[in-house]
């Protein structure tokens, strides 16, 4: 259908205005003022900071989710099931309502180490999800046939479960490194200095100056050099199971003596990650008792939240069929180039899409700045991808010769792709769309840079509390947005373990 690979061109081309914009403010700002405003020492801080956090967070978090996921799926550990729900709740928990928790704790928390054990504990279930999902597909046969050899359950592990797991890894790891790059929130309260909070302090202070363009160049850089590494370390092996007949389930290792000591993993795990964040709620909705509920106040902002959400998710999931459809029905190279650029451009820090609607918006279409529309365009940018992964699930397992056959029956084209198969989607754009809306109940920078005046999100209102050093007002806006994202959690939850056929 030549109307849908149009239409998957022109969201393309819309959302590559970010790198567009980094590209033209890069040209138009020269060479002497590029040079001016890249290399000095500042940037050189933030490039050191940066760089520094992702080295110790994302193998620090890659060696924690393996030994949890381990343990919850390859082990006799006792409630295991129920540590791998734990092992992925902190999600529900939004990156700045855990520095939150921690500061009001220990105010003298900050710096470099700060950032990283707090980076552990909010995003390692990013790569707990992949890597208990690769664990539950491994084919026990592989291990069974190295044992037969003579290897020791060490070396088993190191030589055949390790490698299998190099995927989920990678994946994993370049999607905690690139929150870890667009992170604001969090590293503010630790008084950590990143890309992102320059980017953010600069167009406060100057607005859309030169300067947080060119910071906004670097962390582009910084962006896709990680996807470049990430490409690299993947390799172009093959994992899967090649053979007649099928895997036999898997025994789980006894741990005997060492269960207790192994237990302490993951209820250590769960009460850094889900018990200082809700205990420290609890504590200032207790201090600031019931004149911290401003229901006038939380009911205006819990309706704009959830509107945004909804609609942001909904341009997001929209955006995302054209492109799913063209991913199943029509692979290629145009579709396999459209689709890597809606990744790549997915994996922008939401700092440099908003700023880019800032800039384009006062330069080419003042009317729009600072609207719903606007907004609402930079959720379907950022959030476009996770759309599009859950759409283009759904999509595969709808049978293609149903759309042959409703347009058999005379149907047009149109109405033949809506009666079979985005219907038979729908669960997998309702998955996406809930996934969408899980990162919009919770996004901050974009929100700050594009919301009209007025508007007033439960991140918005939980932050300027925060700013004022006034914690209890501060904690039912996080309490609501804890409770909002943990059945969104659960979502997620139960959509990778039915992805990875348990």
């Amino acid at each position: 259908m030549p109307w849908i690979a149009i239409a998957a061109v022109l969201v393309s081309l819309l959302a590559l205005l970010p790198l567009g914009f980094v590209v033209v403010a890069v040209v138009q700002a020269g060479w002497q003022t590029v040079a001016a405003l890249v290399f000095r020492p500042r940037v050189g801080e933030l490039l050191a900071n940066t760089a520094l956090l992702a080295i110790f967070a994302v193998p620090i978090s890659a060696a924690l989710a393996l030994a949890l996921a381990w343990l919850t799926e390859r082990s006799d550990l006792p409630g295991a099931r129920l540590w791998s729900w734990l092992s992925v709740a902190p999600l529900a928990v939004p990156a700045f309502v855990h520095s939150y928790a921690w500061v009001t704790l220990f105010p003298g928390m900050n710096g470099l180490w700060a950032g990283v054990f707090i980076s552990v504990i909010a995003y390692f279930p990013f790569l707990y999800l992949p890597i208990s999902a690769a664990m539950r597909r491994l084919d026990p046969a592989l291990e069974d046939a190295a044992a037969s050899l003579g290897l020791s359950p060490g070396r088993i592990f190191l030589r055949v479960v390790l490698p299998q797991m190099r995927l989920a890894l990678c994946g994993g790891g370049l999607l905690v490194a690139l929150h870890l790059l667009a992170e604001y929130g969090l590293y503010v309260f630790i008084r950590f200095d990143t890309f992102t909070t320059a980017i953010v302090d600069q167009f406060q202070s100057t607005f859309n100056g030169a300067a947080a363009n060119m910071l906004a160049g670097v962390l582009v850089v910084c962006c896709l050099v990680l996807l470049g590494i990430e490409v690299l370390a993947r390799g172009e092996e093959r994992y899967a199971r090649v053979g007649s007949g099928a895997a036999r389930q898997q025994q789980r290792a006894r741990l005997g003596r060492m269960t207790l000591p192994c237990m302490m993993l993951p209820i250590v795990v769960a009460a850094l990650s889900l018990g200082v964040p809700f205990t420290t709620i609890g504590r200032w909705l207790i201090a600031g008792g019931a004149g911290v509920w401003r229901l006038d106040e939380i009911g205006l902002a819990l309706g704009q939240t959830l509107f945004l959400a909804l609609a942001g998710g909904l341009l997001a999931t929209l955006a995302a069929i054209p492109m799913a459809w063209m991913s199943i029905r029509s692979p290629g190279r145009l579709q396999r180039m459209l689709e890597g650029t809606n990744y790549i451009v997915g994996s922008l820090p939401g700092v440099v899409v908003a700023l880019a609607l800032v800039t384009i918006t006062v330069h080419v279409a003042m009317p729009l700045y600072q609207t719903l529309f606007t907004i609402i365009l930079a959720y379907g940018l950022m959030f476009l991808p996770r759309a599009l992964i859950s759409l283009r699930a759904s999509v595969a397992q709808a049978p293609v010769e149903l759309e042959r056959a409703a347009g058999s029956l005379g149907r047009p084209p149109l109405k033949a792709l809506w009666a079979t198969t985005i219907r038979l989607s729908a669960p997998g754009a309702a998955a996406g769309l809930a996934l969408s809306a899980l990162g919009i109940l919770n996004e901050l920078t974009a929100t700050q840079m594009l919301a009209p005046n007025g508007t007033r999100t439960l991140a918005m209102a939980f932050w300027n509390y925060s700013g004022e050093i006034d914690y209890a007002a501060a904690a039912p806006y996080a309490a609501i947005m804890v409770a909002m994202s943990l059945p969104l959690t659960w979502l997620l939850y139960v959509q990778s373990k039915r992805m990875a056929g348990r």
